[in-house]
């Protein structure tokens, strides 16, 4: 396929997978194995080494999460990836290969509270500072870099739960000016609605359990590098030094462009663990062969549920950015042509009392801690995904004691709204009672 620029569903559903040259299967084999055997001693002390490619152990790379891992990265438009078991791991393994006790990140207040935790609790007991930041200019990323010690320029594409889009190609022009990479979680756009490398991203980084998958059945995650920064600049001394236990090489002048993803599966996947495992892979794959018809009918419906919401009395403010009336509208416009996704939030009037008793009665929707499921899903964040904040952390995330958390899944339209007006009535007749 390598004659042609195939199309984004073209490449959904073919890039890293062939028929299996020994069976002939055209479905993508799972090789459900935890190792693999060597040739010779030759051969296996050269894999060892990192001077021959090949498989060793599923914990380091498995064909059927390769063929995951070339899927994805086609669609994001990266040099390659690395899959993990879950989209925090992805995360994780890539500061883990980045920062270090002293060194700081820059990062947008306006996170999954998974992610925010993950800087301030886990990182930072690790002697790893997280400056975050509240505001959406560029600027202020950049005023609160620190010079020597900032490593990471750390933002999402579109907000979990605000629906708040980043302006990626400003915040990529700071985090160049400074020499540090910016990476970019894209769990909530998907490449469908925005490939981040095109606007200035280094790496970008997915919870596959998400929209990828598409069906609430299968955790996964996974890491994309652009090929574009230098990771032999002064900032990572890392990718220059030798590494003496791979016999001395370096990860820059023997890996060059492929440095960073090496680094990634030789280190971290070596040392921290946390594999997909091949089955996940093949789900996860097969999930991503319907992303752009699912993707599509989750922007057409959260369009029309965003339009009716709005126009109804009973809300307070609608937080999607496909409408007129939000602050970012015109950057959805440039950076999510075709919709910013399906995940908004919305505050109802009566605040809190009013935002659980509407979650207690959905009849459609279902009540759960997940995003980007085929069906629709809802859930009171204050209380739930993002309880562990303190009141600071979700004022500067925009979560209100009345905000809801709306994912829009794939179902007849006319039979979402018709489940949340009911809701709301139910609601606020028990409220009222």
């Amino acid at each position: 396929m390598a004659d042609r620029d195939y199309g984004f569903r073209t490449r959904a559903l073919h890039a890293g997978n062939v028929p299996d040259s020994a069976t002939g299967a055209r479905a993508l084999p799972i090789y459900q194995s935890s190792a693999f055997v060597f040739d010779d001693a030759q051969d296996a002390a050269a894999r060892f080494a990192l001077q021959k490619y090949g498989n060793i152990y599923s914990r380091l790379a498995n064909p059927t999460v390769a063929s995951f891992e070339e899927r994805i990265a086609s669609l994001e438009g990266g040099l390659g990836a690395v899959a993990t078991a879950s989209g925090l791991s992805a995360q994780f393994i890539t500061f883990a290969s980045l920062v270090g006790a002293g060194d700081h990140v820059v990062a947008s207040s306006n996170l999954y509270g998974g992610s925010i935790t993950q800087l301030d609790v886990t990182l930072r007991r690790f002697g790893v500072e997280t400056t975050f930041v509240a505001s959406d200019q560029a600027d202020d990323y950049a005023a609160a870099i620190i010079p020597g010690r900032t490593k990471v320029l750390f933002a999402e594409t579109i907000a979990n739960p605000s629906g708040d889009i980043a302006d990626l190609e400003a915040l990529a022009d700071v985090a160049r000016a400074h020499e540090i990479p910016f990476i970019v979680d894209s769990t909530i756009a998907t490449p469908y609605l925005c490939r981040p490398i095109e606007w200035g991203a280094d790496v970008v980084t997915h919870s596959a359990t998400k929209f990828l998958g598409g069906h609430g059945t299968t955790l996964g995650g996974v890491v994309v590098e652009s090929g574009r920064f230098d990771w032999s600049n002064h900032n990572f001394p890392l990718f220059e030094d030798t590494v003496p236990h791979y016999g001395g090489i370096t990860w820059h002048g023997n890996f060059g462009e492929y440095a960073f993803l090496t680094r990634l599966r030789a280190e971290q996947l070596r040392d921290i663990g946390p594999a997909l495992a091949p089955h996940s892979a093949f789900l996860l794959a097969q999930g991503v062969e319907t992303l752009p018809y699912r993707m599509q009918a989750h922007v057409d419906n959260a369009r029309a549920v965003a339009e009716w919401l709005e126009q109804d009395a009973r809300i307070e403010t609608v937080r999607w950015a496909g409408l007129p009336s939000h602050r970012h509208h015109d950057r959805a416009a440039k950076y999510t042509p075709a919709g910013p996704s399906s995940v908004f939030s919305f505050d109802v009037r009566g605040g809190r009392a009013v935002g659980e008793k509407l979650i207690e009665n959905v009849q459609l929707a279902s009540h759960l801690a997940n995003i980007g499921d085929a069906k629709t899903l809802i859930i009171h964040p204050a209380s739930t995904t993002h309880a562990q904040l303190t009141e600071q952390q979700l004022a500067d995330s925009g979560i209100g004691p009345g905000l809801v958390r709306l994912s829009v899944g794939i179902e007849d339209v006319d039979d979402i709204i018709y489940d949340l007006d009911q809701a709301l009535s139910a609601a606020l007749s028990e409220v009222d009672a």
